[in-house]
């Protein structure tokens, strides 16, 4: 009996690890270890707690962006800066326009959904064009919008002494602070101090509530007609679905929540980036959510979570655990290692079911 027991007790380990994933379990493992060595390295533990906390509010929501347009069979959204985009139109222009404190964030999201919407619907035109090499076409309208951004950050007519070039007062910085705007609107909403342990509560309240709607949304008509189209475009067809409209529908919505991933990563981070910075903005994105068990045509909340919590746990923690073992500044060549190590990892593992 006892015995019989003990087996039924392995075997459904094995099936949880099964169910789980063995790369998953050992990145996990990895993790773990980190954690567990940060002490003994002479790492303020507490606080590498709090970096990942902060990351995870920071990142989550530009990885949510990737569950529609995988749903709807358009693949992984390699075109994320287009979205971003979006969001730091939002953004500039809120700060142009004089909003200051909280109502600068709302006015940002309220500024950038238009843009979205529009950069969300000629994208969708574009991808339903191409059907089947949605991801390689995506990668280069991701990269050709930034470039051409860049310069329109240098032309559009800012006025803002907080955001121009003080000399020229034309063009906008590279950097600009968010100082008396909308730096840590949320996360200082119900904030968590604890000693060193911070935890932002409204970032992660509000990455909850965006979950939720999504979840709540592919359980809608709408949501489970574009899940056909995504799983079985014949079929989905044949019930009389509109293809094209429900992609289109996709990736706006995807684009949409990039422009508000965007903006939740600038009010944690305490600044905004232009130019260059958005331009490899959708690899980690992409790969913590195949890192969470999502493949190209499958994805689920549960693997934005898992896959956003294991990636940038890892990107914080293992250059400061490294760095205190070594005792040398090697932070930003570690993180670059660990951050694209795990991006070529996700990518090779696409085509997982």
């Amino acid at each position: 009996m006892e015995e019989t027991k003990t087996t039924t007790f392995l075997d459904k380990i094995k099936g949880w690890a099964h169910s789980f994933g063995l790369p998953r379990l050992i990145i996990a493992g990895f993790l773990l270890v980190l954690f567990i060595a940060a002490p003994i390295v002479g790492a303020d533990f507490w606080m590498q707690v709090t970096n990942t906390i902060n990351r995870f509010s920071w990142n989550a929501i530009m990885v949510l962006a990737m569950v529609p347009m995988v749903h709807s069979g358009c693949g992984l959204n390699f075109g994320l800066p287009l979205g971003i985009i979006s969001g730091l139109l939002g953004a500039t222009l809120s700060i142009e326009f004089g909003f200051h404190g909280f109502i600068s964030f709302v006015m940002a999201i309220v500024i950038a959904t238009p843009f979205a919407v529009l950069f969300g619907w000629v994208y969708g035109q574009l991808l339903n064009k191409i059907k089947g090499g949605e991801m390689m076409i995506a990668t280069y309208v991701g990269f050709s919008s930034v470039s051409f951004m860049c310069m329109m950050w240098l032309l559009l007519p800012y006025k803002s002494p907080n955001m121009v070039w003080g000399l020229a007062g034309k063009g906008l910085r590279t950097t600009i602070s968010l100082e008396g705007y909308y730096d840590k609107a949320l996360a200082n909403i119900l904030q968590i101090n604890i000693g060193k342990l911070s935890i932002p509560t409204g970032a992660i309240l509000f990455f909850a509530l965006l979950a939720f709607l999504m979840w709540a949304f592919l359980h809608t008509k709408t949501g489970t007609a574009m899940t056909a189209v995504g799983s079985n475009p014949t079929f989905a067809k044949a019930a009389g679905i509109d293809i094209d409209k429900t992609r289109t529908l996709s990736v706006i919505i995807s684009t949409w929540l990039a422009a508000i991933g965007i903006l939740v990563y600038e009010q944690g981070f305490g600044f905004i980036q232009l130019y260059m910075a958005p331009f490899y903005m959708a690899m980690p994105a992409v790969s913590a959510i195949l890192i969470g068990g999502a493949s190209v045509n499958k994805a689920s909340i549960t693997n934005v979570i898992i896959g956003t919590i294991l990636f940038q746990g890892i990107v914080t923690m293992t250059p400061t655990v490294m760095n205190n073992m070594v005792h040398m500044d090697m932070s930003e060549v570690i993180r670059m290692i660990a951050s694209n190590g795990m991006i070529l990892y996700a990518l090779t593992r696409k085509s997982e079911a």
